[in-house]
């Protein structure tokens, strides 16, 4: 997912992007622990995919703040 898509996203929106992409990592780190992977560089994607969210719902509270 690209932060040009996720920008459009709103903030509730976001936090549910969130908890669904921790929840993916969650099932691809334990089909690791057991051996049933298939594709381990999509656990990387997904960690990728977390961190651009959070990026910008960190940006998104600053800008409140800034402008307060």
């Amino acid at each position: 997912m690209k932060a040009k898509d996720i920008r459009k996203l709103s903030d509730q929106e976001l936090n549910t992007k969130l908890v669904s992409l921790k929840e993916e990592l969650f099932n691809l780190r334990f089909q690791q622990a057991t051996g049933q992977i298939e594709n381990v560089s999509s656990i990387g994607h997904v960690k990728q995919d977390i961190a651009r969210v959070k990026t910008i719902i960190t940006e998104r509270k600053l800008n409140l703040n800034k402008e307060a």
